[in-house]
């Protein structure tokens, strides 16, 4: 039998392919020439900031409109005997943070505090009247009820226990942070009385007060549950 055997590639051509083996993984590893940058792949975006939690969410407007309509309407009751200190405020939340400082952090944003859980720096935007406030000291936390409109709807007959807890109810949607400003017009005054000046807040504000005196059993005038009613409808 016979056989035939494989031809073998020239020397000189086997040689070249082994050159431009070589030469090729030298490009590959070798590092970018003078005067150019080496392009990396692109680095996936940075997450967005939380956005602030704000003040807790009242309840949607149906169920807004039947406590409403629960509550006991009757005149104001007397103011005699009030005082702001009768409503224990601002108590220690947790460590050295009282209850501003706790809604200071969770209405602003990118708020920094220092070792005393004061904010040192941080923005918060005011819901009554649309500013943004660049300094702790330009906030006030607002009782979404006022205390003093709370003693003459009913607070007046609480012990000391549940006038602390009202007052610094971080639960519910009894404080928020808000510009000074707004906060000392608003004063203690009812919805009838006084509203925020952003009308597109009116529908939040309403609820807000609604539910609150809901939660606390306390009594609306006739004036204020006509005024909440208005301001109710402006809910889509």
């Amino acid at each position: 039998m016979s056989s035939r055997r494989r031809r073998r590639a020239p020397l000189a051509l086997r040689q070249a392919a082994t050159s431009l083996l070589c030469l090729s993984a030298v490009l590959v590893s070798a590092p970018p020439a003078a005067g150019r940058t080496a392009v990396s792949p692109p680095l996936p975006a940075a997450p967005a900031p939380p956005a602030p939690a704000g003040m807790p969410e009242p309840p949607a407007a149906p169920v807004v409109r039947e406590e409403l309509a629960a509550l006991t309407v009757a005149p104001p009751r007397s103011m005699s005997g009030y005082s702001r200190n009768r409503f224990p405020h601002w108590v220690t939340q947790h460590q050295q943070c009282d209850t501003r400082e706790v809604v200071l952090a969770r209405d602003g944003k990118d708020v920094v505090t220092d070792a005393r859980c004061r904010a040192s720096s941080g923005s918060w935007y005011s819901a009554y009247d649309g500013v943004t406030l660049a300094a702790a000291s330009q906030v006030d936390i607002d009782h979404m009820v006022p205390l003093a409109n709370a003693w003459r709807s009913g607070a007046d007959g609480w012990d000391v226990a549940k006038r602390r807890t009202f007052a610094n109810d971080l639960t519910n949607s009894q404080l928020i942070a808000v510009s000074a400003a707004s906060n000392r017009a608003k004063g203690d005054q009812s919805p009838d009385q006084w509203k925020p000046r952003l009308t597109g807040y009116h529908c939040t504000y309403s609820r807000a007060w609604t539910h609150v005196k809901h939660l606390y059993g306390l009594s609306v005038t006739p004036q204020e549950k006509a005024e909440l009613t208005k301001m109710l409808d402006t809910c889509a």
